[in-house]
């Protein structure tokens, strides 16, 4: 459609700097009212509301290790001090000694970083009506502005503009960045909107988080629990006739979504089924776990226990990340790849050895698997812990390659022994595990297959290793699996991945770089929405103040015409013509109130109006504040 073709038309026209008038945002607005913000048109309260499976497979094939060991001050200012304000009467409300809120310093300390000081030149004083220079050695200006019918005098401390040095004073919608631009893996990637890609990540993430059951079809999901409501289950909830449990900790387990009413926040509660919780002496390890925070780890939030499933529970609330999936679903689903360990009859040959890229995960993910995860190790073993959830079924991935490492510190509450003196007597022998268990993923990972841990299949799956990846990898597989005769560290592999951490760094930058680039262009997008929400507000108000042609006369009246000029343009044959570089080039030379004239028609062609778009920001503006005055009660 041409709407949608026009947004590769270069656009010139934006907004203004509204540091000209000392104001905050991007509400262009007068230079004598409080500039509005965003949260006029957010409604107050509301709330918002993970998708991470985690399936039922037994874990037992990670806790035991495979090999047995082979023997191997600021300047001072100038004038005045900051702060402080010289009146020119009394004043009852003020006293002279004290700087009112609304006086010129504490505005301008409050903004945003000065452009200034990037060498960018600023009109932060062009509002003010006069000034007072020092002599130039001191570098200093002293400032006096009128607020209210009193006079202040404060420190510009603002460099002066560079000679020679021009720039705009109006927001751009700029180019990417070399460095970015060059790594853009599709070259007809959108130009003023985020990448496709990542705009359906998000949505897909919010449609996760705002989803709903309905009671009618799901009774067993209960309305609220403690101080959780609108749960949603995340993986298919056991049969309420079931009787066996799960291998993974001992109990049948289920996953929701929740809402926290205190703080309107989902998150995701790990339900243990039928567990009575007699001493709360573990909680000393469940109020360890809640302080660590890491970018691999899903943060512990709380522990409760409910009834409100008709039984008692046992609840682990966790932080919700919408979308994510488990390390098993995303890489160990395909039952094809345990071709190359299933066993053959007598007589037959083995298939074909799988290869990396035709088979086998590529070697740079394996590694960027293996620094999270041990990052998260380091971590959990700095605070004294053991993880005992290093499996692919605990195991979160978001996105393309985010780890987290989910359900920490369930086995800690569930196998929490009360005739221990010390809770963390065990912690180095579970320490120790938790390196068995990394490398047995490590291993599972590079055979792309669970089978390739099994006992009978280790010289197969060392066989795959040695020859589709590098010495590194082999070597790290085999320290974390073999028993050695003294207490190891994660602390240990860091040399055998050595330089590979910055590839790491260089990719999750390099990453950072491009969000950064989609975020800029939204930005642009999000302060013409708001001068569109600003401009609905105003355009065909049935009253106001009880005067029903309010929208119709004076400025009103001009700003309906450009509401038609801005979406009711027609062609030569009458048919609508629709044009978004049209609709944002006009908005964007509306907020930055450009001298150029434009001809408004009325809707019975019977008149002309030619006016500039400085004239139509004006009306804008007076207008726009006339119905602030209103909704504040001062009108």
């Amino acid at each position: 459609m041409q709407f949608w073709m026009s947004e590769q038309i270069n656009m010139n026209w934006e907004v203004k700097d509204n540091i000209k008038r000392g104001q905050k945002g991007l509400f262009p607005v007068s230079s004598m009212t409080p500039n509005p913000t965003a949260n006029e048109f957010v409604p107050k309260g509301g709330s918002t509301s993970r998708l991470s499976s985690v399936s039922q497979s037994s874990m037992s094939a990670f806790s035991q290790a495979l090999f047995s060991h082979p023997s191997m001050g600021s300047p001072a200012a100038a004038g005045l001090a900051p702060g402080m304000s010289l009146s020119a009467g009394s004043s009852p409300l003020h006293s002279p000694k004290i700087t009112p809120h609304t006086s010129p310093a504490p505005r301008r300390r409050s903004h945003t970083p000065n452009p200034a000081n990037y060498m960018v030149p600023t009109s932060a004083s062009a509002s003010v009506a006069n000034a007072v220079s020092q002599p130039p050695s001191t570098g200093q200006v002293i400032q006096k502005e009128t607020v209210g019918g009193t006079t202040y005098f404060y420190t510009d401390t603002t460099p002066a503009p560079l000679t020679g040095m021009v720039f705009p004073n109006y927001h751009i919608y700029h180019p990417a960045a070399p460095h970015v631009a060059y790594m853009q893996p599709k070259a007809n990637a959108p130009s003023f909107f985020m990448a496709d890609e990542l705009r359906q990540e998000l949505i897909n993430r919010h449609l996760i988080t705002m989803a709903q059951v309905d009671q009618a079809d799901i009774p067993a999901v209960p309305a609220e629990v403690d101080s959780y409501h609108s749960l949603f289950p995340l993986e298919p909830l056991p049969p309420p006739n079931r009787i066996q449990k799960t291998s993974n900790f001992g109990y049948i387990t289920s996953c929701y979504k929740a809402v926290n009413s205190k703080d309107d926040l989902p998150y995701c509660l790990r339900r243990i089924h039928g567990f009575r919780l007699v001493n709360t002496k573990c909680m000393v390890l469940v109020d360890m776990w809640k302080k660590i925070q890491h970018s691999n780890i899903v943060t512990l939030r709380e522990v409760f226990t409910t009834k409100a499933f008709g039984e008692h529970s046992l609840v682990f609330a966790y932080d919700f990340h919408a979308g994510g999936e488990t390390m098993m679903s995303r890489h160990f689903n395909d039952p094809s790849a345990d071709a190359y360990f299933t066993k053959r009859k007598w007589g037959q040959h083995d298939g074909p050895l799988p290869r990396q890229h035709a088979g086998l995960l590529p070697e740079s993910l394996i590694w960027a698997y293996i620094v999270q995860l041990s990052s998260a190790l380091r971590t959990i073993h700095t605070a004294g812990l053991a993880c005992r959830v290093m499996d692919p079924t605990k195991i979160l991935v978001t996105g393309k390659t985010r780890l987290r490492v989910n359900c920490v510190g369930i086995f800690d509450v569930l196998t929490f022994d009360n005739s221990q003196n010390n809770p963390l007597a065990l912690m180095a022998q579970f320490q120790q595990t938790d390196l068995i268990s990394l490398g047995k993923v490590v291993l599972a990972l590079a055979c792309n297959s669970l089978s390739g841990i099994q006992r009978e299949n280790l010289q197969k799956a060392m066989e795959l290793v040695t020859i589709n990846y590098s010495s590194d990898l082999k070597n790290l597989i085999l320290y974390l699996l073999t028993d050695q005769n003294r207490l190891r560290s994660v602390n240990d592999i860091m040399p055998m991945i050595g330089a590979r951490f910055y590839t790491q760094l260089d990719a999750a930058q390099m990453r950072n770089d491009v969000i950064e680039e989609d975020l800029a262009k939204e930005v642009q997008n999000g302060r013409l929405f708001r001068l569109l929400a600003k401009l609905g507000t105003i355009n065909e108000r049935p009253e106001f103040q009880k005067d029903p042609t309010w929208s119709e006369t004076g400025d009103r009246y001009l700003l309906k015409l450009f509401r038609d000029h801005l979406f009711h343009q027609v062609t030569e044959a009458g048919t609508p013509w629709i044009d978004l570089s049209h609709i944002i080039s006009c908005l964007n030379k509306l907020d930055a109130g450009v001298p150029e004239k434009i001809s408004l028609i009325s809707r019975d062609e019977k008149s002309v109006l030619v006016v500039t778009y400085s004239d139509l920001k004006r009306c804008f503006e007076n207008t726009f504040q006339e119905l602030i005055a209103a909704a504040n009660g001062q009108l």
